[in-house]
């Protein structure tokens, strides 16, 4: 090769190399970045390689977290019209400590957050997700809970006659569609000939608490923290033992390794900051006392 001609070649090297970067245009989208062996950038989308990972030079990858706005104290709409609660806050911690994502609340109702992340209109799910095995079955787990939780019955305050899953055969118990509790009650009725009267619903907490106080149906079922949150009046109360207990985790699309490279460093912010104390401090916050270990009480 003449002289002229690789100096010719390195200046236009060095020019472009100089012109890329990783941060993030206007748009929240990030700048493509060229190889360092001169072959096409690689796109916003690709993940980030081992070495682009220890060179820092990744683009930051948008992640779409769906969670909903009917679970006071966990995910909500404040007074101020603000998205917030334990969940919200503690996705955005973990944001905050993830160099190489961009996380996006969008919010949803929860009987819809599951098919959204199938469907990969969401890249995960932050709503106190239990884990149990009908789930774990369709999706994945990341694996450090941030929460622990028990579910017990909850009925009215002055209702005396139930006290087991027994005591609701013939009766109308209320649940949300595709949650935990839903599972319980349907898992119930198929090995049992008598039926408890599951019915749906989609509506705020508010109503629940309404529905169940009022007589319209006879209960439902909640986590332990449940039921200072959404019943601040004290019109209802846990009866029995605990149905179920479980880690909460977020949840994630199986079988994709791009879903489990972003469940592992969701992974490593959680441990982080439940080293340092943010988690804890996070739950007696929104949640009235420490629920993020399976020694919570």
């Amino acid at each position: 090769m003449r002289k002229g001609l690789w100096l010719t070649t390195a200046l236009v090297l060095v020019s472009v190399l100089a012109g890329c970067g990783n941060k993030n245009d206007s748009n929240g989208g990030a700048a493509s970045q060229a190889s360092p062996s001169g072959s096409a950038p690689a796109p916003a989308s690709a993940s980030p390689t081992p070495s682009q990972e220890a060179s820092g030079s990744a683009a930051v990858k948008k992640i779409v977290v769906g969670t909903g706005t009917q679970f006071p104290r966990v995910c909500f709409i404040d007074e101020n019209g603000k998205l917030t609660g334990f969940d919200v806050e503690l996705v955005k911690e973990i944001d905050k400590r993830l160099a190489d994502y961009e996380f996006e609340l969008q919010t949803l109702d929860f009987s819809n957050l599951l098919l959204s992340l199938e469907t990969k209109k969401i890249d995960f799910v932050a709503h106190e997700m239990e884990k149990n095995p009908e789930r774990e079955a369709k999706y994945l787990f990341n694996k450090e809970p941030y929460a622990h939780w028990r579910n017990k019955i909850i009925v009215a305050k002055d209702n005396d006659t139930i006290d087991s899953l027994d005591d609701l055969v013939g009766k109308k118990v209320l649940t949300s569609a595709t949650s935990a509790e839903a599972q319980i009650l349907e898992n119930y009725n198929k090995s049992h000939d008598k039926k408890i009267n599951i019915v749906y619903q989609s509506g705020a907490a508010n109503d629940t608490v309404a529905q169940v106080a009022s007589g319209r149906v006879d209960a439902t079922l909640g986590a332990d923290f449940t039921l200072s949150l959404i019943d601040p009046k004290g019109q209802l109360k846990t009866t029995g033992d605990d149905l179920s207990e479980a880690d909460i985790l977020f949840v994630f699309r199986k079988d994709d390794p791009d879903s489990q490279r972003l469940s592992d460093a969701v992974d490593g912010a959680i441990k982080e900051i439940k080293a340092d104390g943010t988690l804890g401090k996070l739950s007696k916050e929104w949640l009235g006392q420490d629920y993020t270990s399976d020694d919570a009480k």
